[in-house]
């Protein structure tokens, strides 16, 4: 349910709504923190976030995900720009007391926010009032089968692991059916047995209450397999942004090819001794996945090392000018310094800017 205009604008009393915009949008948004040389976080950025989708902020540590976050959130002001939730301003800290924006709740890394000393119900139920005790169970113990930690009612934060005490922190955020869902680095702390499932909670939550989710991440497996529109991040920049597959195969930047497909980038002299074809392009990216190779005794290239991933090889190949990364799938006996012809399947020039 959208916020009333009173509740939106209460802080910022000289607010005018602005119309047609996405749920949450940013123009020219900046932060910068003090020092010398100052520290830009957040470089200009524009961006919009649609209502019941998952969003996801990804960038290498340092690109300014984590900082944005909370400029959505109200944490930080920003320098330049602005954000705006349902066309008003997002609070900060010189509108209000307590920051943060009411209809958003926030699950940090650190899980600041769990009583350790208390059990996990009086964690997720201390967020409603008494004024009505028996909604207050029946709204507590759907919300812990929901994410299905309701046979850990009972224990102590301080008795659980990562994984269940991220679990319990999603309760507390949701319990009050807020409109915006952050979360920063939500899966960091969750064993990998148990983050696929927890990532499909929250795209059921999402698909049955409407729920907008935004997080922050560095791992490209975990975006890409839950996110449906991405925001990539680097030096405080947006260098792309666009839905998952569109990014995977057509990526605007070189960054984004290497961060979401580990792709190699090759100038249009090492295209060329690949044998591509000619192209004004300034850089080209070739996934791993796109690279075949044949053993030949008089081969221009060589494999450099074999680095054993589990059910593929990482083959490093290459000569003097140029180094490749590449999928062996299926694996097939292969020696290092064994020299080979390499053809590639597929390729992306970027545009020459």
């Amino acid at each position: 349910m959208a916020l009333q205009n009173s509740n939106s604008c209460q802080y910022i009393f000289s607010d005018v709504q602005q119309t047609d915009l996405p749920l949450i949008h940013g123009h020219e948004v900046s932060c910068e923190f003090p020092g010398n040389p100052i520290i830009q976080a957040v470089d200009h950025v524009n961006f919009g976030i649609q209502k019941g989708e998952i969003t996801a902020i990804i960038g290498e540590s340092g690109s300014g995900k984590t900082s944005l976050l909370k400029l959505i959130y109200g944490l930080l002001e920003p320098s330049t720009g602005e954000v705006r939730f349902n066309g008003w301003l997002v609070p900060t800290r010189k509108d209000k007391l307590i920051p943060g924006h009411d209809a958003m709740k926030l699950v940090s890394q650190g899980f600041d926010d769990l009583n350790l000393y208390a059990k996990v119900w009086d964690n997720v139920a201390s967020q409603l009032s008494n004024t009505n005790i028996e909604l207050k169970v029946s709204k507590t113990q759907e919300i812990l089968e929901k994410l299905k930690i309701d046979q850990l009612a009972a224990k102590r934060i301080a008795d659980l692991s990562g994984g269940e005490k991220q679990r319990v922190a999603i309760c507390r955020a949701l319990i009050n059916n807020p409109e915006v869902l952050l979360m920063d680095e939500p899966f960091n702390q969750v064993d990998a047995a148990f983050r696929d499932e927890l990532q499909q909670d929250i795209q059921k939550i999402v698909s049955d209450t409407g729920l907008t989710v935004i997080m922050v991440s560095h791992d490209p497996a975990e975006v890409l397999a839950m996110a449906d529109f991405l925001i990539v991040m680097k030096d405080g920049k947006i260098t792309d942004q666009g839905k998952p597959l569109q990014l995977y195969n057509k990526p605007d930047h070189p960054y984004t090819a290497r961060l979401l497909s580990k792709s190699n980038i090759v100038s249009p002299e090492q295209a060329k001794l690949l044998g591509l074809p000619a192209t004004q392009a300034q850089n080209i990216a070739i996934k791993q996945e796109h690279i075949t190779i044949k053993a030949e005794n008089d081969g221009k290239f060589w494999i450099k090392e074999i680095r054993f991933r589990g059910f593929y090889n990482e083959l490093v190949l290459g000569n003097n000018e140029l180094t490749l990364h590449m999928i062996q799938y299926p694996l097939e006996p292969i020696k290092k310094n064994t020299k080979v012809k390499i053809f590639i399947s597929g390729f992306h020039p970027f545009p020459t800017t």
